[in-house]
């Protein structure tokens, strides 16, 4: 009978220790929880409205496309015009290519139409086009996948674009890019 009391005594603060133990577990996993949730509020948050529609849930891109349909018919009628001043447009074969990153595992597809100054341009696009697709090749594949994928990194890229073309050409100039498909996997 002394030794059931002694057994009894022993194993009451190796309880305490085990229930304390996984009482600190418990809280530095809740501890890891919201920091980690944290971190990816504040990167939803501080990118641009595209990086956060990528991602946002169906609810949420729903009254983006709300607020979008309550444009004013003023803003409507701009936009209308600024089609109608829209060059010739060139239409370039698609683009896929490997975005310059550490695992080498991102891609780029893009289809993209060159606004021309004139229609004249065309024939000379056609005679360059394997050196104009090796430009737009090199350029496109020495981008991040950051630098790309906001709306400025892509404005970036479509005018880097257009002054490596404009330089080499001769019979007028690019004035727009227009990317028509634009697919980072």
């Amino acid at each position: 009978m002394a030794e059931e009391e002694t057994t009894e005594e022993e194993s009451a603060p190796k309880e305490k220790k085990s229930s304390n133990m996984l009482m600190i577990i418990i809280i530095v996993v809740l501890i890891l929880i919201i920091i980690i949730g944290a971190v990816v509020a504040v990167l939803l948050m501080s990118g641009d409205d595209e990086a956060v529609d990528a991602t946002a849930a169906p609810q949420v891109k729903e009254k983006t496309i709300s607020k979008q349909s309550k444009r004013t018919t003023s803003s409507v009628l701009d936009d209308t015009r600024k089609l109608d001043e829209i060059g010739t447009l060139y239409p370039l074969d698609t683009f896929t290519v490997n975005l310059k990153s550490d695992s080498g595992r991102r891609y780029l597809k893009v289809t993209m139409s060159l606004e021309l100054e004139g229609e004249e341009l065309s024939m000379e696009l056609d005679a360059k086009a394997a050196v104009l697709r090796d430009r737009i090749i090199r350029i496109l594949s020495s981008k991040t996948l950051e630098e790309i994928s906001s709306k400025k990194g892509k404005q970036k890229v479509s005018q880097q674009i257009m002054d490596t073309l404009n330089s080499m050409l001769s019979d007028g100039k690019i004035k727009g890019i227009y990317f028509t498909e634009f697919v980072i996997q």
